[in-house]
Formats: C-alpha cells, structure tokens, sequence
C-alpha cells in the first residue's frame, strides 16, 4: 500500500474476526529498538479513557481485544506483533490506530524498513506498508483501523511526531503524566475542609464528604489509570523450608520422580501443561494468543479419539476457546526427551482438522523452530476451503513464559502463581523430559572432527546442519535469560533484509568450514551494547564478550577508572581492549594488572578512543549433548558467567526516559 490508502479487510479474507499486526525495522548496528503502542478512538477522535492507551506497560485489554505480545527475532531485525480481536472491540471505537515509538535520543531515521503487515486469524498475509520518509521523528502512526458501517478497513498513515510517544498521546486526549516513575505514590493528609476519594471495585471513583472519614484525613492524588495492575509475583529466592534434613522433598502438585518411560512423560506433560493453561488464565491466553486464538473461555482436553479413516487417530491434546458463542480449535501433539515429531502423524492431524473445521494443529517438542525452516513438513489440500495453520512451541518458550508471568510481570491471584510455579518446578525436573534443545545433532562429532582435521570443506550439508542447530540453541539461550531477566533478550541477525534465512545459514556454514568458529550476538535489554558468542572448535575455547561505547564527555582516564570499579566484582582473568578509531587496536590486559594502574589501557599517542571490549575465554565441552562435559551446557555456563560478572555490573549506555504515564510496582 502506499501513504494515506485504504481498503477494507472483508475483501482479502473471508475471517478477519481477529487480525494479527507485525510492526517491523531493522538497523546496520542490529541494535535499533522501538516499542509498539495501540489507542482506541472514538467519534471524535480522542480516547474515551486513559484506559484506552496500550503500551509496553499495559499490554492487554481485560476484554481480549487488544493484546500486545512482544517482540520475536527476524532475520535481519526484530518484529512486534499485536492481536486485535474486532468482534470483542467496544460500541463506542470508531479508529483503532497503531503506532511506536523510541526512547531517549533515538529516532526513527536511525532504522531502516519500517513496516506494518497485517495477517488474518489462520497467519494468511493480507497486506503491508512500508515508511520510507522517517527522519528525526521518536514516534510515528503506522496505520490505523476504522469502522465503515459493519466492515473494518485499513488505512496507511505513516505520520510522525518529533515529541515522542508523549505527543503523539497528549493529541489522542491521553493525560500524560512526566513525572519519574520512581516517584512513591504516598497519600497526602489533608484537613477536614478536603474531600477523600475512594475507588469503587467496579464503578467509577467515589466522591465523598470529609467529615465521613477519620478525624485526619487521608486524600490520594487523583488517580489515573495504571498502565500495569499490581500482581502477584513468586519470589526467586525460596523461604526457609521447615524440614528437619536435606533428604525430606516438599510435596508436588505435579511429581515427575516417578515417570519411567517416554510414553508416560508425553502423557504427564500434555496433560499438567493444558490443565494449567485452563487455569491460569494469563498463561493460557498467553501462549494462544500468538497462534490466533480469541481472548474467551477456554477448555482443555487429552487423548482424544477422533475418526480418521479405518483407525481413529488420538491426539495428544485439544484445546477450545470460546468467544461470543464461537468455537476455536487447536489440537495438539507433544513430544518429550529430544524425541522428534513425526511427519505422518502431524499430516494426520492436519487433515482431520481441516475436515472438521478446526484451526490450528500445535506441535509441542523440545525442539526450536527457525525461520524459514519448519520442522514437519506438511502438505496442504489446496481444494479445501477451510485453513487450517501449523504452528511450533518448543518446550523452553512455555518455561520463559511461566517463569515471566511468575516471576516478573505478576498473575491475577496467589493460586494462579502458586500453580504457574508448579508447572515450573515440573518443567524443569530431571525426569520430566522437557528440557528443551538438548542434542547438536548427529551431524555434529563428524564436523568437528573434521575441523580439527581442517578435512570440512565448504558446501558440506553436515556443517549446514550444525549451523541451523547454533541458531537454534542461540534462541534457546535468549528465551532462557530472558525469562531470569525479566528483559527482552534477542538474537541479532546482521543480514540484509529480504535475505532467505536458510541462504544466510548456509554462508555461515561456509565461514564455519574456513574458520572453524560459530558466532552469534544475542541483545539484552537495559545493557550498554550486545553480547558477542564465539565458539572456537579449533582452539576448544568459547569466548564471551561486549563492546562498551566510550562516554560522550569527560577524560580518558576517568573513563578507564570509572570502568574498573564497575567492574570491581569481575573475574581476574577478564581481558579488556582499548577500541581507538581507524585501523589497529588499542592496548589490553587481564583484569587482574589493570586493576592497580587503570591508565595503563589508554594508547600512549593522541589515538580517539571509541570504546572497550570486555572478554572472557572458557573451555568448551566436546559432546553434543547438554551433559556435565557437553557443548551445550558449557554455553549456558559461559554465558551466565559473563552476564552475572561482567555485563549486570557495567552502567547501560541508554537509560530509558520517564513513562508517559505513571508505572504501578510488580507485587
């Protein structure tokens, strides 16, 4: 589409209930960020409330009609996608728009394919749009939805606003509020002549007289909507166990000690995980939403027969929403303890779906889906007016996402978090068989032999495999960190956009085979730059490190003093390097001899300093598995190493700017 066109969404598809947008950039440095925003108008163009404004900090609407789900790494970027349920979305919305933002200094000019797609409730591409003109705006409108009569339709608007997401807010009516969210919200004593204003649990606020409270009253400052409700969060830390010994094991909801075989491991796990999807109401809508599914009530059920010719078929699981007396379908097959998924089995489900009129088919493995690279291979009856949408959920997204509800942004009551807590101890125990990415493949001892034996030539489809399996232990490792974190932690592609992603891993593939290194950078939101990951098969090393950008103003020296003291808890062995522009390094040096005589990094000429990188070197294990000696589990090891001694020290380079609206605390 181009600026300022429209069309309506009934003409591209026969289901536009409910829409999926992706918002879309990428930049040269593969650290370009934006955060998505959704605003509901009505008539006159304004917010009915300030609860109409959807942001980073107020994701969801309570009726499901809108629904932010974070960003997922792209090839060449990243990409925010947000549901809109249009059947669920008030009376009184005529426009919908969608728009983001940057924070600080930054500006839309600094990124590169802004875009916007939209998708039907089945995945189908319905259309897209494309910035072309952004400069030093901080926010921008993408598009927006509006009512004509019955039918939805779509305009590009590509407008920009240089005053951030605040402007673009305070036009739409949003009372903007500037000040730190750091800012107690203590109550205010008043005197007798105040009024008191008191929060009804379903209504509007309350005003009443003064003289009906106590003697010294108590006035709140005006309330406005929070952008995030309190919650209910679990601790990480554990409160002290009242059991005499060390061998006494608290009882479990969901006890996993006991399962022997791989059948009785895919059965428990179906059946605890969709048993606390219908429960938890936050975490069932949380992994639904993303395979289109409505925001209603959902049910879930195991083993189901089914007909499928001479022999019913029994999937795994079904799941069923509903939602204004309409029924969505999804059924489910799961796999545990590495095992792969069957192409016979999920083509089976495929068909039967589409037959009775289901939408989905979810397959649930230990395995990490890539782009571009499904895992079964599927065929699709063309004839058939029906579309029913594959999707993949790898065992380690369902544990970053309890342990992000549970641990970070909070459930709906104590129960909730108390269950989303079990299912978390269950995913993570020894027997459970849900572990995620756990096996480089079979591919990988005979690469690494023949790097060794520099006998690997370019073009062998062994290295390709072993590429794809990095990538796929790379996002693993993103989703695990992220869900500790609580932050947004991505892989960052450096590839051109529109580039196939199987090409791109068949390059590194290739470099892989004259190098003998697998390397990847993962971004960590709220950290002054990106972490770099090297494994090194011909040395045996993995080396973890990150470039911190030299400050704006200030001396040399003070930089350098200021960076070892950051770093007074780092390990000896951390090796630092001046960066110092044009061609050539700068000077370096362990931890350990830097620490007495910091000046020591600065270049003794009148060399511009652009930064530090800082490094850690760690031996790498050599089996293909996640056992005590294996290369997996020595990258998980590597990387949290690094990050808890050496990037959780160093100051963030961008702090962001004050919320447009007040911030409410986790609980």
């Amino acid at each position: 589409m181009v600026k300022g066109a429209n069309v309506g969404l009934a003409s591209l598809s026969e289901d536009v209930s409910s829409v999926v947008l992706s918002l879309a950039w990428c930049s040269a440095t593969g650290d370009g960020d934006a955060d998505v925003s959704v605003l509901l108008l009505d008539a006159n163009g304004k917010v009915r409330s300030d609860a109409d404004f959807f942001f980073y900090n107020n994701p969801t609407a309570a009726d499901g009609s809108v629904q932010l789900l974070g960003k997922t790494p792209t090839a060449d970027g990243s990409e925010d996608r947000i549901t809109l349920d249009l059947t669920a979305m008030p009376s009184g919305v005529e426009r919908v728009v969608v728009a983001a933002s940057r924070y600080g200094d930054a500006r839309f000019g600094d990124l590169d394919d802004l875009r916007i797609a939209i998708a039907d409730r089945a995945g189908e591409a319905l259309l897209g749009f494309s910035i072309t003109d952004a400069g030093v705006e901080s926010a921008f409108i993408f598009g927006e939805l509006y009512r004509r009569g019955e039918e939805w339709k779509f305009r590009a608007v590509g407008q920009g606003y240089e005053t951030g997401l605040a402007g673009l807010a305070t036009d739409f009516g949003i009372d903007v509020d500037d000040a730190s969210e750091e800012e107690p919200e203590e109550p205010v004593v008043g005197t007798e002549s105040s009024t008191v204003v008191v929060e009804a649990p379903t209504e509007s606020p309350v005003t009443v007289p003064a003289q009906a409270a106590a003697p010294e009253t108590v006035a709140t400052r005006p309330r406005r909507p929070r952008t995030a409700k309190k919650k209910v969060t679990i601790p990480q830390t554990a409160p002290k166990s009242l059991a005499e010994n060390d061998a006494w094991r608290q009882a479990r909801l969901f006890p996993a000690s006991s399962l022997k075989n791989d059948r009785e491991r895919e059965t428990r796990a179906t059946s605890v995980l969709l048993s606390v999807m219908a429960q938890v109401p936050e975490f069932g809508r949380r992994l639904t939403a993303a395979f289109g599914a409505p925001a209603g009530r959902m049910q879930t059920f195991t083993e189901v027969s089914l007909p499928h010719g001479d022999t019913p078929k029994r999937p795994d699981g079904v799941v069923r929403v509903e939602r204004a007396g309409k029924l969505w379908t999804a059924l489910v097959e799961t796999k545990t303890n590495g095992n792969p998924l069957k192409p016979e089995q999920v083509q089976d489900y495929m068909d039967i779906a589409a037959r009775r009129g289901y939408e989905a088919v979810i397959t649930l493995s230990n395995d990490v889906a890539l782009e571009g690279r499904p895992l079964v291979d599927v065929k699709i009856d063309g004839r058939r007016k029906h579309k029913v949408t594959l999707w993949h959920l790898s065992w380690a997204e369902v544990t970053h996402q309890a342990q992000m509800l549970i641990r970070h942004e909070g459930v709906g009551n104590a129960a909730h978090a108390w269950l989303l807590n079990e299912l978390l101890h269950y995913l993570q125990h020894e027997n459970s068989g849900c572990h995620g990415f756990q096996n480089m493949g079979s591919a990988w001892v005979p690469v690494r032999k023949g790097i060794e034996e520099e006998t690997l030539c370019q073009g062998d489809q062994r290295a390709v495999e072993v590429a794809e399996s990095w990538e796929r232990l790379v996002r693993q490792v993103c989703l695990r960190l992220g869900g500790e974190l609580g932050q947004k932690v991505l892989p960052v592609q450096r590839a051109k956009r529109g580039t196939d992603p199987q090409a791109r891993r068949v390059a590194l593939a290739d470099s892989f085979c004259e190098n003998g290194r697998l390397n990847a950078e993962i971004r960590i939101d709220g950290t002054p730059g990106v972490m770099a990951l090297v494994a090194d098969l011909r040395t045996g090393k993995l080396r973890t490190s990150i470039e911190v950008p030299a400050p704006e103003q200030g001396y040399p020296l003070t930089w350098a003093k200021r960076l070892i003291r950051q770093l007074a808890e780092a390990p000896a062995d951390l090796h630092i390097e001046t960066l110092v522009q044009g061609e050539g390094g700068g000077p370096r040096g362990t931890l350990e001899r830097l620490r007495p005589e910091p000046a020591d990094i600065l270049p003794k000429d009148s060399s511009q300093i652009t930064g530090f990188r800082l490094s850690l070197l760690k031996g790498m294990g050599s089996a293909r598995g996640n056992a005590e000696s294996g290369f997996i589990r020595s990258v998980d090891d590597a990387v949290d190493r690094f990050y808890a001694n050496v990037v959780a020290h160093l100051e963030s380079r961008q702090a962001r700017g004050p919320r447009p609206v007040e911030a409410a605390t986790t609980g």
